[in-house]
């Protein structure tokens, strides 16, 4: 059976808590079977359709009590409020104290339905990738439904459980955060019976405080796991795995060092000019089609998941080696002579860290150069970061730094080692170009590594312009 879960107006009440009624308002109406059904839950009044119950979410710039009757006459037949609003239909009103709550708690009773496996994933960076690769080596074995978009957060999870066709065999979650509690609250919606931690670094400090409070976040997804629950987390850093197992003994651990598992390590593995890695899982080939060592210990993340879910290796390895890059997640574009390394989707320390170490290994007999751009929310450690990432760069060897928005103020803290690295440091990504611009042979290798809110990508534009209008055809690969 397909589609999706079917709600009555009975099991909307019994996931929100609400005392059960028997009537059912005028002028509306049920199904052949003389129950009244919603078809779907939609929290965007623009794209609400026909028998949709629509949940009014307040946001810093929204209210979406100001568009119930906008999504009543897309044709909901009911809404979720939490202050009284006027309306001109005799649609079915659920009245609670919070509507962000009840989303969640509408998406935890779909939970208790579903008869497929939940995987929850969460980390500082990695999760996206490793969600990709998850459902490539699963894909070949079995029916998932997996995130979309960035669509991990308390409205982003619940509504990718709302939305499990019946025939999902397994259902695999993103789970992002910025301030304790959020990933508990996650786990306790979407109950995973396994649970995933790609790694922990000084992300998202600004609310977490520490790295310590970040691994205390990311673990309360193992801590929210089912009670048979299993767990795979990587190997760096050392103390995810140490405290991943305090929690989860069973704990079974990926990676490149001795710390891994010995069989959930790269066996063999073998690096290309592009730096694409091809490795032996279980015996069976693994090719990526996705650059750095770090896209490795995605790779095994999501095998190991797919081992523990009974996949054979061969379909496993094989669905991982056919996945290609997201857009802006080190996606290689060639403009001209150029080719340009984006990775302008997430920044944080150990991103950037892995951004810089895959530009200084690709392509060795070309120039390089680094061009950065903001790390946010590190709060207030953002500069000594900011500082620390630009030593590691320049000990690299590249050609060129280009240090922009925070960089700038960090870039006067660093000693440059005598390794004729030119610094360019200019806060605006556009000014900066224009200064890079006179630089540049047209052969580079240029790596553009910043977080999604500073919208590094501004800058393309302005290659293209000047080093070609129409690119060759585009070679993606990324994490």
């Amino acid at each position: 059976m397909t589609g999706r879960f079917s709600w009555t107006d009975g099991n909307v009440r019994s996931a929100l808590g609400l005392s059960q009624v028997d009537s059912v308002p005028e002028n509306l109406t049920s199904n052949a079977d003389g129950i009244f059904h919603f078809d779907r839950v939609s929290t965007d009044s623009r794209t609400a359709s026909d028998g949709d119950l629509f949940v009014a979410l307040k946001g810093e710039n929204f209210d979406g009590h100001d568009y119930v009757n906008a999504a009543f006459e897309n044709g909901a037949r009911g809404a979720i409020v939490s202050q009284k609003v006027k309306v001109v239909d005799h649609s079915r009103i659920y009245s609670v104290n919070d509507t962000l709550y009840a989303l969640g708690q509408l998406a935890a009773y779909r939970r208790t339905h579903l008869r497929a496996t939940v995987v929850g994933i969460t980390g500082s960076s990695g999760k996206t990738g490793t969600k990709d690769l998850m459902r490539a080596a699963l894909s070949g074995f079995c029916r998932p439904h997996a995130t979309t978009g960035n669509f991990n957060n308390r409205i982003g999870l619940p509504l990718t459980l709302l939305d499990v066709p019946e025939d999902t065999e397994v259902v695999i979650v993103e789970m992002g955060t910025n301030q304790p509690g959020e990933i508990g609250i996650l786990a306790d919606i979407a109950v995973p019976e396994i649970g995933v931690v790609t790694t922990v670094s000084e992300t998202h400090i600004e609310k977490l405080d520490s790295l310590e409070g970040v691994l205390r976040e990311k673990l309360d997804l193992l801590r929210g796991l089912t009670e048979d629950g299993r767990a795979v987390v990587g190997d760096d850093p050392l103390i995810l795995s140490k405290e991943a197992r305090k929690i989860n003994p069973q704990t079974k651990v990926v990676g490149w060092s001795k710390q891994a598992d010995s069989a959930f390590q790269p066996n063999e593995a073998t690096m290309d000019k592009h730096g694409n890695w091809s490795f032996l899982w279980h015996g069976e080939p693994v090719h990526l089609r996705i650059p750095g060592r770090h896209s490795v210990v995605n790779a095994l993340l999501a095998l190991a998941v797919a081992d523990m879910l009974d996949v054979p290796a061969a379909t496993a390895a094989s669905g991982v080696s056919s996945l290609e890059t997201s857009p802006m997640r080190c996606e290689i574009r060639n403009i001209g002579e150029l080719t340009l390394l984006l990775d302008c989707y997430n920044a944080n320390p150990q991103s950037t860290r892995a951004a810089l170490k895959l530009l200084a290994d690709i392509e060795p007999e070309r120039p390089k150069i680094a061009f950065l751009g903001d790390m946010l929310e590190l709060g207030v450690r953002s500069e000594e970061l900011h500082t620390t990432i630009l030593i590691d760069a320049a000990n690299m060897g590249f050609d060129i730094i280009v240090g922009t928005g925070y960089f700038t103020v960090a870039i006067d803290q660093v000693e440059y080692p005598s390794t004729g690295t030119e610094i360019i440091s200019i806060a605006d990504p556009i000014e900066a170009y224009n200064v890079l611009r006179d630089h540049l042979n047209g052969d580079e290798v240029i790596l553009f590594k910043a977080s999604r809110g500073f919208a590094l990508e501004r800058v393309i534009p302005e290659f293209e312009r000047d080093f070609g209008n129409t690119m060759t055809a585009p070679e993606e690969v990324g994490y």
